[in-house]
């Protein structure tokens, strides 16, 4: 078994001891991200931009892995607050209309108080 670790250089990553992505027989497991831009390390007040965030940095994982967010089976949402669900729904349809994943959406609390949406993805390399 073949196994490969992707970082994103997150300082959350070294310091709570986790991968963004773990690339393991044909799968990548995309951990749960949030809308840093780790460019600035600044997080965006809308959940909107924090929920394109999310998903771009989640693509640039899936590209070092060699899949897209083509390739997602299976994504699951994290909110704190069931209300900024649905202002992310356009975007989440555009990054997923031709993967067409299995989906969840669960409400719990993150890790920061400015977070307001976590994504974790599983991918089928092509």
């Amino acid at each position: 078994m073949t196994r490969r670790l992707i970082s994103t250089g997150s300082p959350f990553e070294k310091q709570i001891g986790y991968s963004r992505a773990v690339v393991v027989d044909g799968w990548v497991f995309v951990a749960g991200t949030t809308g840093y831009d780790y460019a600035t390390m600044a997080m965006p007040e809308n959940v909107v931009d924090q929920c394109r965030n999310a998903l771009q940095t989640i693509e640039t994982a899936l590209k070092e892995a060699g899949a897209t967010l083509n390739d997602v089976v299976r994504v699951r949402y994290i909110l704190p607050d069931k209300a900024d669900w649905p202002a992310c729904w356009p975007v989440t349809s555009e990054a997923f209309a031709n993967a067409k994943p299995a989906a969840t959406m669960l409400v719990a609390d993150l890790q920061e108080a400015d977070m307001k949406i976590e994504i974790e993805v599983t991918a089928r390399l092509p």
